[in-house]
Protein backbone atom coordinates (compact mmCIF):
# COMPACT_ATOMS: atom_id res chain seq x y z
CA UNK A 1 0.00 0.00 0.00
CA UNK A 2 1.93 2.99 -1.27
CA UNK A 3 1.00 6.61 -1.72
CA UNK A 4 -0.73 7.69 -4.92
CA UNK A 5 1.85 10.45 -5.54
CA UNK A 6 5.26 11.56 -4.32
CA UNK A 7 6.77 14.93 -3.50
CA UNK A 8 8.58 14.78 -6.85
CA UNK A 9 5.24 14.22 -8.62
CA UNK A 10 3.89 17.40 -6.99
CA UNK A 11 6.97 19.31 -8.16
CA UNK A 12 6.82 17.85 -11.69
CA UNK A 13 3.06 18.19 -12.21
CA UNK A 14 2.26 21.36 -10.28
CA UNK A 15 5.07 23.74 -9.31
CA UNK A 16 8.43 23.98 -7.55
CA UNK A 17 8.20 23.78 -3.76
CA UNK A 18 10.20 25.51 -1.07
CA UNK A 19 11.99 23.38 1.54
CA UNK A 20 9.25 24.16 4.07
CA UNK A 21 6.53 23.17 1.58
CA UNK A 22 8.36 19.95 0.73
CA UNK A 23 8.43 19.04 4.42
CA UNK A 24 4.67 19.70 4.68
CA UNK A 25 3.92 17.77 1.48
CA UNK A 26 5.86 14.76 2.76
CA UNK A 27 3.48 14.60 5.73
CA UNK A 28 0.30 15.58 3.85
CA UNK A 29 0.45 13.03 1.00
CA UNK A 30 -0.04 9.91 3.20
CA UNK A 31 -2.96 11.59 4.99
CA UNK A 32 -4.69 12.46 1.72
CA UNK A 33 -4.12 8.96 0.31
CA UNK A 34 -5.53 7.33 3.45
CA UNK A 35 -8.53 9.66 3.40
CA UNK A 36 -9.25 8.74 -0.23
CA UNK A 37 -8.84 5.03 0.58
CA UNK A 38 -11.36 5.30 3.42
CA UNK A 39 -13.81 7.12 1.12
CA UNK A 40 -13.38 4.30 -1.38
CA UNK A 41 -13.84 1.63 1.27
CA UNK A 42 -17.09 3.31 2.37
CA UNK A 43 -18.59 2.72 -1.08
CA UNK A 44 -17.00 -0.70 -1.61
CA UNK A 45 -14.12 0.40 -3.86
CA UNK A 46 -10.63 -1.01 -3.24
CA UNK A 47 -8.55 1.78 -4.75
CA UNK A 48 -5.23 -0.08 -4.39
CA UNK A 49 -6.56 -3.08 -6.32
CA UNK A 50 -7.99 -0.81 -9.01
CA UNK A 51 -4.66 1.05 -9.30
CA UNK A 52 -2.80 -2.25 -9.69
CA UNK A 53 -5.24 -3.39 -12.39
CA UNK A 54 -5.55 -0.14 -14.35
CA UNK A 55 -2.52 2.14 -15.05
CA UNK A 56 -4.85 4.89 -16.30
CA UNK A 57 -6.65 4.93 -12.93
CA UNK A 58 -3.24 5.13 -11.22
CA UNK A 59 -2.44 8.25 -13.28
CA UNK A 60 -5.77 9.84 -12.36
CA UNK A 61 -5.10 9.10 -8.67
CA UNK A 62 -1.68 10.72 -8.97
CA UNK A 63 -3.11 13.82 -10.66
CA UNK A 64 -5.96 14.19 -8.17
CA UNK A 65 -3.61 13.72 -5.23
CA UNK A 66 -1.23 16.42 -6.48
CA UNK A 67 -4.18 18.79 -7.03
CA UNK A 68 -5.39 18.22 -3.46
CA UNK A 69 -1.87 18.65 -2.05
CA UNK A 70 -1.40 22.01 -3.77
CA UNK A 71 -4.81 23.15 -2.50
CA UNK A 72 -3.91 22.04 1.02
CA UNK A 73 -0.52 23.79 1.16
CA UNK A 74 -1.98 27.00 -0.25
CA UNK A 75 -3.97 27.42 2.96
CA UNK A 76 -2.10 29.79 5.22
CA UNK A 77 -0.69 28.25 8.38
CA UNK A 78 -0.37 31.62 10.09
CA UNK A 79 -3.49 33.38 11.28
CA UNK A 80 -6.92 33.00 9.77
CA UNK A 81 -7.10 32.81 5.97
CA UNK A 82 -9.56 35.45 4.83
CA UNK A 83 -11.41 35.32 1.53
CA UNK A 84 -13.09 38.67 1.97
CA UNK A 85 -12.48 41.52 4.33
CA UNK A 86 -14.19 44.85 4.89
CA UNK A 87 -13.12 47.72 7.10
CA UNK A 88 -14.44 51.13 8.01
CA UNK A 89 -12.77 54.07 9.71
CA UNK A 90 -14.54 56.32 12.18
CA UNK A 91 -17.46 53.95 12.74
CA UNK A 92 -15.01 51.27 13.90
CA UNK A 93 -16.49 48.53 11.76
CA UNK A 94 -14.79 45.36 10.51
CA UNK A 95 -16.04 42.16 8.93
CA UNK A 96 -14.37 39.19 7.30
CA UNK A 97 -15.21 35.88 5.67
CA UNK A 98 -13.05 32.81 6.21
CA UNK A 99 -11.57 31.30 3.05
CA UNK A 100 -12.04 27.74 4.25
CA UNK A 101 -14.86 27.32 6.72
CA UNK A 102 -13.67 24.72 9.17
CA UNK A 103 -10.31 24.51 7.37
CA UNK A 104 -8.20 21.41 7.38
CA UNK A 105 -6.75 19.09 4.79
CA UNK A 106 -9.94 17.04 4.42
CA UNK A 107 -11.78 20.14 3.20
CA UNK A 108 -9.26 20.41 0.35
CA UNK A 109 -10.84 17.34 -1.25
CA UNK A 110 -13.52 18.67 -3.58
CA UNK A 111 -16.50 16.86 -5.10
CA UNK A 112 -14.85 17.16 -8.52
CA UNK A 113 -11.88 15.15 -7.20
CA UNK A 114 -14.21 12.50 -5.82
CA UNK A 115 -16.03 12.24 -9.15
CA UNK A 116 -12.77 11.74 -11.07
CA UNK A 117 -11.85 8.87 -8.76
CA UNK A 118 -15.30 7.29 -8.88
CA UNK A 119 -15.96 8.04 -5.21
CA UNK A 120 -19.01 10.21 -5.77
CA UNK A 121 -21.85 8.62 -7.64
CA UNK A 122 -25.53 9.36 -7.74
CA UNK A 123 -27.71 6.95 -5.88
CA UNK A 124 -31.22 6.08 -6.88
CA UNK A 125 -33.85 4.95 -4.47
CA UNK A 126 -37.55 4.87 -4.04
CA UNK A 127 -40.04 4.94 -1.28
CA UNK A 128 -43.11 2.77 -1.39
CA UNK A 129 -45.87 5.32 -0.92
CA UNK A 130 -48.86 2.98 -0.69
CA UNK A 131 -49.74 -0.68 -0.64
CA UNK A 132 -50.85 -2.27 -3.89
CA UNK A 133 -53.01 -4.94 -2.24
CA UNK A 134 -56.15 -4.33 -0.18
CA UNK A 135 -57.45 -6.35 2.69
Amino acid sequence: MSDFATVQDVIDLQRPLTQEEQARVTKIIPLICDTLRVMGRDIGLDMDAKIAADPAYASVCKLVTTDIVIRAIRVSTEGEPMAQESQAALGYSWSGTSAVAGGGIANSIMNNDKKRLGLLKQRAGMIKLYETTRN
